[in-house]
């Protein structure tokens, strides 16, 4: 048998997940792919309304639940205007900057189904041309897309098929390390999906017979706020967020280890299943750091603020510089899928 975590396997996983453009609204492209790596596992899967897929191992314990979800949905962005002189003026989609993609490559989706490639720059980019080329204000109205075509007005754009309303991805630049990082775009939170498909491979692969029925939600509007907080069913008592851990000043969050969030924008996650999961961390040898994330919301804050009678918790791999270029190295891959693999075969804490 193949020696599990499998991290090379986990990060190959993570590079074609990342690959697959998806912004918040356009991600059926990567939703397919997950469903057929899940088919491969003949593991029982659904899509909701939403679009988002749903894969449910079968427990010993029937009448409580457990679910655990991680979201495939990236930022990006749409054309909102067609500008006269054929450039493209954008809107965001995601809580992100305009200074994190200037510069950045990026692929136009049009209605018909074509791709077009492009470049975010600033308006005023020339230093030979523009005076205020360092100065001037990374926003909406001095940022735009160079398109790769023979355009000069915006009748000559639109015969190629753009038009507002089309989705742009950002080109993610996905680079693996010999030492074990892994550096892209978009790892928020790809890296989360390709740690629960291989946990799913995993507990398949063991012929592991888990103590509760568990529902994987791969959810597909995280980065715009609702992503996970419908189709929880109502035997599910723990519902568990896989997202990225947030590093900067004052953080504990490394790339090494898994982080377990006590605190967020939305408030505290449940004690108690926080408790539970530094037990198991403790006890299996599995490094983590305990933080609270200052602007943060989960898709399982977002099923508490709907309503949901759950225990709620979040953790996820360390990732530098979220909502820019990612990074992250396979020390936390690692940590963090070994931290769910107890999990998921763990007794509930109760309530």
């Amino acid at each position: 048998m193949t020696p599990y975590p499998n991290v090379s396997e986990t990060k190959e996983l993570i590079r074609q997940l990342v690959s697959i453009p998806s912004p918040s609204g356009y991600t059926f492209q990567v939703i397919q792919f997950v469903e057929q790596f899940l088919q491969d596992l003949n593991v029982e899967t659904k899509h909701n309304r939403k679009g988002a897929l749903i894969a449910t191992l079968p427990g010993a314990n029937k009448d409580e639940h457990r679910m655990l979800t991680a979201h495939v949905d990236t930022l990006g962005a749409m054309v909102k205007e067609v500008k006269s002189d054929g450039r493209l003026r954008l809107d965001l989609i995601g809580g992100f900057r305009y200074n994190s993609i200037e510069g950045e490559y990026c692929e136009i989706h049009t209605a018909n189904g074509e791709v077009i490639t492009g470049t975010i720059l600033m308006h005023q980019t020339s230093v030979h041309v523009y005076k205020d080329a360092g100065d001037a204000k990374r926003d909406q109205t001095n940022m735009e897309v160079r398109i790769d075509a023979k355009v000069e007005n915006a009748e000559e754009v639109r015969a190629l098929g753009i038009e507002v309303g089309d989705f742009v991805s950002f080109d993610p630049r996905v680079q693996l390390t010999d030492n074990g990082f892994i550096k892209s775009r978009h790892l928020d939170d790809k890296a989360s999906v390709g740690i629960l498909l291989q946990l799913i491979k995993r507990i398949k692969a063991e012929e592991i017979r888990l103590p509760y029925t568990t529902h994987f939600l791969i959810s597909n509007n995280e980065e715009i706020g609702y992503g996970g907080n419908s189709n929880i069913t109502p035997e599910t008592v723990e519902y568990l967020a896989v997202d990225m851990g947030a590093m900067g000043d004052g953080q504990s969050t490394d790339e090494y280890t898994v982080s377990i969030c006590v605190k967020d924008t939305t408030g505290p996650y449940h004690y108690g299943l926080r408790k539970h999961l530094v037990e198991l961390a403790e006890a299996n040898n599995i490094g983590y750091q305990l933080d609270i994330y200052p602007f943060y919301g989960s898709d399982a804050s977002a099923a508490i603020r709907a309503g949901h009678d759950i225990i709620h918790g979040l953790i996820g791999p360390g990732i530098d510089s979220s909502h820019a270029f990612e990074r992250t190295h396979e020390s936390s891959l690692i940590q963090t899928e070994n931290l769910l693999y107890h999990y998921v075969q763990s007794e509930m804490i109760g309530y």
